[in-house]
């Protein structure tokens, strides 16, 4: 028996369906890209389909008195979701293929894709029409879309991206600083879909040290140069998301 069959044969016979994973994610967030990479090697070995999903960790980190992202002009990683809602529209590939992209270019190439001239290039380099742009930021409803998969993973207790969820069961992470491929990916899958079976099982962290942090800003550092906003910690989210008071 592969690890393919090991891993598929080991969902309970009545519970959620481990073929099928909703993954919410922020563009922003170096932590939900990193998660994405493993995501989708996992995707491309077991034919897991990959439903991606909005949260704005600009509204949950926003303090008291700020506007809230829908009430701008243009808002960093609000405005991105709202053109991959447009995108998801006619394909969750051109999604996917946004998100790949754009992730790639804030933390791996230190570029600002939360601005919307370079939105408009990551487009093209795509192959998708940059006028997505300006379609989505006219569109109201795209607004809705985000709120409404906002609220899922707050609703369901959740506080951060990435957030995962098999049916109605949410779980956040796995939080990755360096994704695994091959068979270490599908053995992690493995491991997280593991624990759907236990809906009581809460939380097992590993804490991190002074070389981990170290770690950390070292693979983070094109993000952390490219960002336009300070990065905050709330306990228990993982930090590095952006904080709505940057924006005024």
């Amino acid at each position: 028996m592969d690890d393919t069959t090991a891993t598929t044969s080991a969902a309970p016979a009545t519970g959620p369906d481990l073929g099928t994973v909703d993954f919410h994610f922020d563009v922003m967030c170096p932590w939900a890209y990193q998660t994405s990479l493993w995501m989708r090697d996992v995707r491309d070995q077991l034919g897991v389909t990959v439903n991606w999903r909005f949260f704005s960790l600009e509204e949950v980190n926003r303090r008291e008195g700020k506007k809230h992202p829908w009430e701008r002009d243009w808002s960093y990683g609000w405005s991105m979701m709202r053109i991959g809602a447009i995108l998801r529209r006619s394909s969750m590939d051109d999604l996917d293929a946004w998100y790949a992209r754009a992730g790639a270019a804030l933390h791996v190439e230190g570029h600002k894709p939360h601005e919307p001239d370079v939105a408009r290039h990551l487009l093209e380099e795509i192959g998708l029409d940059p006028a997505v742009v300006d379609e989505a930021m006219a569109d109201q409803t795209t607004h809705d879309e985000i709120k409404a998969e906002h609220a899922r993973v707050i609703d369901s207790g959740g506080f951060g991206v990435p957030t995962l969820f098999f049916d109605d069961q949410a779980l956040f992470g796995p939080v990755l600083l360096d994704p695994p491929r091959g068979d270490a990916a599908l053995r992690l899958w493995q491991a997280v879909t593991a624990w759907v079976e236990f809906p009581h099982l809460y939380e097992l962290q590993r804490p991190k040290t002074p070389t981990d942090h170290q770690a950390i800003a070292d693979t983070f550092r094109p993000y952390l140069e490219a960002r336009d906003w300070v990065s905050i910690n709330r306990g228990k989210v993982v930090g590095f998301g952006p904080e709505g008071s940057d924006e005024g």
